[in-house]
């Protein structure tokens, strides 16, 4: 990523985001941040996961003295490149570019270091000049495979840190160039010189010795593991391009014109027809519909909504013909809010700092300062220059963190392969510290604790009347007509009766209801309104069930034919078989649940009751749930937050650990830690669960793989590290960490 280039737009004083380049740890994302922080006026938070800077800063000041900020801090950056149209495939060929340079590195240092790694422990493969074709293949992986490790480790010497980079850099080129010694200056290069297959602790000065394969192995391990973490890193920016592409691509203007979106004004009148997108905020000038605003505001029942009435950008057209004047257009409508929302939680999201470059900090000025004291104790016993080279560089080698670099990477391939069989799917490495000290987890209610669509419920009929003959007109009706409760009432009906007649005469009535002939009979079905008009009054026993269920938040719909009330239907979004045993799960597991709803507080209170959740926050809007998730995180709480829905996108951001519902939109699954495959609120509990188990194999590989560091660091300082030693503890380190991470295949 290079600095500011002509073709960036200009931006004038308030904020800016910029693209950053370079970072390789959270330290790095932490040390721009204070060198922003530092400059009158300016306020800065950069998020390593994201790549992105977001600053605020005064008027006068130039952009461009930000990105040179960044520069004298040993990265890039770049000013905003100017708005283009949504669309996902160059995005996707973008990041495919950034991380091609990785992958490229990543084959040539496998291709050319298992040769090394297998002459070198093998006797066998030891023909006469096997060192200098060693020395050919390990070089190229250890200069170029290498140089991220070398220039992060560069970029953190010049700031007094030290990271996993550094441990890396160091090790590898100590191995290197004393390979080079030992090779032209020592007997190393010698025709026929071999390593023999021995554990003899002895010393030498260690002219015979070549460590290439140390080099080379480590170098290519620990690029396996990068890539597969900036794989998953990648796709952090996937939320908001998810979220734009479900907008409408083209619009029916009133003249009958198809124009793409992006051309649509404000004050054009558009047509929106059934099942249609509506493209952009607006307001309905004719026609009535009801509208499926589920996506967005999380409201189960469909909005009814006439001449005057707002309407939402990719909200979906459920009923008749629409006319809207449009309001809103591109960055203004409430749809570019909610990327902005987006955007805004996932570059706020503290960063976890990768548990090995904390380890790091402290275990690199050790090494450096043991293979000193090494140097200055065998040079101050008069043993040599060479020996005491020898036995400081050894200190260096054996330090040099193969084990390190696998622990992480292999718990994760391991675990995120098990949790893909149960169906959990894990972002990567920063998701596994939140789940720890997760104490808290908010809960979306539709199409996560519950089915999230409307289901026939109740079925109440007037004395005398048969409960299948209403259902079987009721649902015939219902049939025909495109409205999602009735279409409800119609999938309720031939459950329970089978198959439906034909209507004849089928008529909907704006806002009330639909009437039509069934069988002979001339029936009914609406608001009690519709029935009143045709003096078709409820009996006292039905009117009283219609208010108990309009009480619970339900929907309910009055059933009359030939001159007469018959039954009233209730219609509701119910609870998934398996949510009460899933918050069951989540208390056993330490967390407490929260329930968090754009539906009404009734309907949210009796959900509530059902599952056993105590805690009830209803009627809010998309915006106000990261509100609820920033405020459940300044009382002190570490949130987890559940959730299916577009509106649910930002706060599952937001949040320190963010789940989704495979069943739910694209957006927030994007935009979520963990993805749920299945619409079972129970692997939630699953998926934290393993999170942890993960989570506790990287610490003990990490502690394992230091301690077999620590254990032969003693024998490097005497000077009795042979090459087969140095070599056994690597590959034995390694095998160690590889196994105890498989055992996360045993997951139930």
């Amino acid at each position: 990523m290079s600095s500011v280039t002509e073709d960036r737009q200009p931006v004038s004083g308030g904020s800016v985001e910029l693209s950053i380049g370079g970072m390789t740890c959270a330290s790095c994302a932490n040390r721009i941040e204070r060198k922003l922080n530092k400059l009158d006026g300016v306020t800065a938070t950069v998020n390593y996961a994201t790549e992105k800077a977001k600053v605020s800063f005064p008027a006068g000041l130039d952009p461009q003295v930000l990105v040179g900020e960044v520069e004298k801090a040993g990265y890039t950056a770049a000013l905003p490149a100017p708005p283009q149209p949504a669309d996902a495939g160059p995005r996707a060929a973008e990041d495919d570019d950034e991380l091609r340079p990785l992958r490229n590195r990543l084959v040539t240092s496998l291709v050319l270091a298992v040769p090394v790694i297998a002459m070198a422990m093998v006797p066998a493969l030891q023909f006469t000049y096997w060192q200098w074709l060693s020395l050919t293949l390990a070089a190229p992986v250890v200069v170029y495979a290498g140089w991220p490790f070398h220039k992060a480790a560069w970029t953190n010497l010049r700031h007094g840190a030290a990271t996993m980079d550094t441990l890396v850099s160091l090790g590898t080129i100590a191995a290197l160039g004393w390979s080079l010694w030992a090779l032209f200056l020592g007997t190393a290069g010698t025709p026929g010189m071999t390593h023999p297959f021995e554990f003899t602790i002895t010393r030498g000065d260690g002219s015979m010795n070549i460590y290439l394969e140390a080099a080379a192995g480590v170098t290519a391990f620990i690029l396996a593991g990068r890539y597969f973490e900036a794989r998953s890193k990648r796709r952090a920016g996937a939320a908001l391009r998810a979220l734009l592409e479900l907008g409408a691509k083209e619009v029916e203007l009133a003249d009958g014109r198809r124009v793409p979106v992006e051309r649509l004004a404000v004050g054009e009148l558009f047509v929106v027809r059934p099942g249609e997108k509506i493209a952009t905020d607006g307001v309905v000038e004719e026609g009535s519909s009801a509208v499926d605003a589920s996506m967005l505001t999380g409201e189960s029942v469909p909005v009814e909504v006439r001449p005057g009435d707002p309407v939402t950008g990719a909200t979906v057209n459920a009923g008749g013909r629409l006319v809207v004047r449009a309001t809103r257009v591109g960055s203004d409508t409430q749809l570019a809010q909610m990327a902005r929302l987006v955007e805004d939680a996932q570059t706020g999201k503290a960063q976890v700092q990768r548990l090995a470059d904390r380890i790091s900090g402290v275990f690199v000025p050790v090494v450096i300062a043991l293979a000193l004291g090494t140097l200055g104790f065998w040079l101050g016993t008069g043993s040599g220059a060479a020996a005491a080279f020898t036995a400081a560089v050894a200190v260096l080698i054996i330090a040099c963190p193969c084990a390190l670099g696998l622990a992480t990477p292999t718990a994760l391939l391991v675990g995120t392969g098990r949790g893909a069989q149960l169906g959990i799917l894990i972002k990567g490495p920063e998701v596994l510290e939140s789940t720890r000290r997760v104490d808290t987890i908010v809960l979306d209610k539709t199409g996560t604790v519950t089915e999230g669509k409307m289901t026939l419920v109740e079925t109440h009929v007037a004395d005398g009347e048969d409960a299948d003959e209403v259902l079987r007109l009721a649902g015939a009706l219902e049939h025909a007509s495109e409205h999602p409760i009735a279409q409800a009432v119609a999938r309720g009906a031939a459950e329970r009766v089978g198959d439906l007649p034909a209507p004849e005469d089928f008529a909907n009535v704006e806002g009330l209801g639909v009437q039509g002939v069934v069988d002979g009979h001339a029936v009914l079905v609406g608001r009690p309104r519709l029935l009143a008009e045709w003096s078709q009054h409820l009996p006292v026993e039905l009117e009283r069930r219609l208010q108990a269920a309009q009480a619970a938040g339900r929907t309910a719909v009055a059933v009359g034919w030939d001159g007469k009330a018959r039954a009233v239907l209730v219609v509701a979004d119910v609870v998934k078989p398996t949510s009460a045993e899933a918050v069951a799960t989540f208390r056993g597991l330490g967390l407490t649940p929260v329930l968090l709803t754009g539906d009404n507080e009734a309907v949210a209170r009796q959900v509530a009751a059902e599952v056993g959740i105590d805690e009830v926050i209803a009627e809010v809007l998309p915006q106000d749930k990261v509100d609820v998730v920033k405020r459940l995180q300044s009382e002190g709480k570490t949130v987890a937050m559940v959730g299916d829905g577009v509106n649910d996108a930002a706060a599952l951001a937001q949040a320190d650990l963010g789940l989704a519902m495979g069943t739910g939109t694209d957006v927030a699954i994007e935009a979520s830690d963990l993805t749920l495959v299945r619409g079972d609120l129970r692997v939630a509990g699953d998926a934290i669960r393993l999170s942890r188990r993960t989570l506790a194999t990287i610490k003990g590989n990490l502690f394992w793989a230091f301690a077999y560091n620590v254990a032969a660091l003693p024998l490097a300082a005497m000077g009795l590290l042979n090459p087969m030693i140095a070599g056994a503890a690597m590959a034995f380190s390694s095998v160690f960490v590889v196994t105890n991470s498989l055992r996360l295949r045993g997951f139930k």
